[in-house]
């Protein structure tokens, strides 16, 4: 099918992604009304005619209640009105963290949220979701789906503008994520110990960390939610007498902190993917989702 006979916008603020994607793939960009009514329903029109046209909306999923009926509203819209297909690109992925029922009683809401994604809409792509007891997003998405990684851009950076980085993720689970990026860049890496006490209470404590004095501490995180397990790491480090750590993050959460929080514990520097929006983005994915967004179009 034709690049021209593809359709593209976003709903909520992801236009810097609808306007590099636009560019280098000669999409039309077209225009959605999005109304909210006093009493909370959702009023939406399309500007352009979608009949037989392939429709990708690309909006990231941060703050996920307030968008998710609207873009499912979209994608049935589309249908209705003769898109061939509609596809989303998530650079940042809700409803991934709740992968089983710790507590008896409690919704496994990762299953219920891909299966309203799953029927509005005919593939997806996002941006290294959080995987834990999923091997695979197919696990719980009947759609098509296809997962962009940021390592190749986070360790060109890291090569780039940090000498002697060391690398330190998370936790257990981001061993393998955080060692490629090491290994691409011929860096080491190490992983936090951690013991989370709740949601803005944790502890952490750094192996091996005497091998490295001359080293630059790069913390990595897939998702830096509330930046409680930054800061802790960051004052451990400070207390280490280590260098000052730079932290990078693939999903900039950042709810309730700022970067200048992270400043003030003792980080040099924060910079983040810009899969959401946030003064510390640095790093651009667009090229990435480029490549991914080819074997759908």
């Amino acid at each position: 099918m034709k690049k021209s006979s593809t359709l593209i916008f976003s709903l909520f603020g992801s236009d810097h992604f609808v306007n590099e994607l636009t560019k280098m793939l000669e999409f039309e960009k077209i225009q959605m009304i999005c109304h909210q009514f006093p009493d909370g329903e959702s009023y939406l029109r399309y500007e352009s005619p979608v009949l037989g046209k392939k429709i990708v909306i690309i909006d990231t999923l941060d703050r996920p209640n307030e968008k998710i009926l609207p873009l499912i509203f979209a994608a049935e819209t589309a249908k209705d009105l003769g898109a061939t297909e509609v596809g989303l690109i998530a650079p940042y992925l809700a409803y991934m963290r709740q992968d089983t029922r710790f507590h008896t009683g409690e919704a496994i809401t990762s299953t219920y949220f891909s299966k309203l994604v799953s029927q509005a809409f005919d593939w997806m792509i996002t941006v290294d979701p959080h995987l834990h007891r999923y091997h695979s997003l197919s696990e719980i998405y009947t759609i098509p789906t296809q997962v962009v990684t940021a390592a190749p851009v986070i360790s060109s950076w890291i090569h780039k503008h940090i000498k002697q980085p060391l690398l330190i993720g998370p936790d257990g689970e981001s061993k393998q994520w955080v060692s490629q990026i090491a290994e691409a860049i011929h860096a080491p890496y190490t992983v936090l110990e951690k013991l989370r006490l709740g949601d803005h209470d944790v502890k952490v404590s750094i192996p091996n960390m005497e091998s490295f004095p001359d080293h630059v501490p790069v913390l990595v995180d897939d998702i830096v939610s509330t930046g409680q397990t930054m800061i802790e790491t960051i004052r451990h480090l400070r207390s280490l007498e280590t260098k000052q750590p730079v932290c990078v993050a693939v999903h900039p959460i950042f709810s309730g902190i700022t970067t200048q929080t992270l400043i003030e514990a003792g980080a040099q520097q924060i910079v983040s993917c810009n899969t959401i929006p946030h003064n510390s983005n640095q790093l651009d994915l667009s090229q990435s989702l480029v490549h991914a967004l080819k074997n759908f179009i």
